[in-house]
């Protein structure tokens, strides 16, 4: 006897249903947008990969910049699930205009701005108060408008009364990676960034730290932005950032996790 398949079944075989609706069984991935500062590109890499590879339900999606470039991102609607900047300000500016779950803000790393030059260089720098020196000639720092590193750099001299003295000789860069860039190919004689960001290069040395009462101040600050539709997902993330997993990996980059 042969069987008559009805006319919606026979749709649903021609359409190829039957097989998407079975997929659809299949638990789905999840992707968490997270906005992070430039300075914690290498670092939260190797952590992401640890995450999902752990959680194979969630893909990471990561955009690093400077805090202010992805604090305007997310004012202007970019779809992200969680921020993590290198200073409080652009936090502070995100939460008084109420774009982000307040419960879910945590700092997260302290770092120290530091100055740095290359290895084979002759100048004698051991203090930021020498970078008034009429032997440095030009200075890489990001742009403290914009770039956290470059705002703690720019107090830094203001603390030490040379800021105006040291103004002139300043290259400002869109992130801690240029100024990085700006040193290790020779355009300036010194740069001002993060120890962590000297940390990752061979060619570049710490020559001197900024004074305590400046990186005694540094924090990275997280939270979730309050337009994620994954607000769960984010927080399991969060949790998973102080862990010791976590935790161990931040160390090795020569951060230090808060809490």
């Amino acid at each position: 006897m042969k069987k008559v398949i009805s006319p919606i079944l026979a749709i649903m075989l021609g359409a190829g249903l039957i097989s998407g609706l079975a997929g659809c069984s299949s638990s789905q991935t999840v992707t968490l947008n997270i906005s992070a500062a430039a300075s914690v590109t290498d670092v939260l890499k190797e952590i992401n990969k640890m995450y999902q590879d752990a959680n194979p339900g969630i893909k990471i999606q990561a955009n690093f910049a400077s805090s202010g470039t992805l604090q305007t991102q997310i004012e202007n609607g970019a779809r992200v699930d969680l921020f993590i900047s290198a200073a409080s300000k652009q936090m502070d500016i995100l939460e008084n205009k109420d774009l982000i779950l307040e419960d879910t803000r945590r700092d997260l790393l302290n770092n120290r701005v530091v100055v740095i030059i290359l290895n084979e260089s002759d100048l004698e720098i051991n203090n930021f108060s020498d970078l008034a020196n009429n032997q440095i000639k030009n200075i890489a720092m990001g742009d403290p408008e914009f770039v956290p590193a470059g705002t703690y750099g720019k107090n830094a001299l203001d603390f030490l009364g040379i800021y105006e003295q040291v103004q002139p000789k300043l290259i400002l860069g869109s992130d801690v990676w240029q100024v990085l860039s700006y040193v290790e190919n020779g355009n300036v004689d010194a740069g001002i960034l993060y120890s962590t960001d000297a940390n990752v290069s061979s060619k570049v040395i710490i020559a001197a730290d900024a004074p305590d009462q400046i990186n005694s101040q540094i924090v990275y600050p997280l939270a979730v932005i309050k337009t994620s539709q994954h607000i769960n997902e984010a927080q399991a993330y969060i949790d998973f950032l102080f862990g010791d997993d976590a935790k161990n990996v931040f160390e090795q980059y020569g951060f230090k996790v808060i809490g």
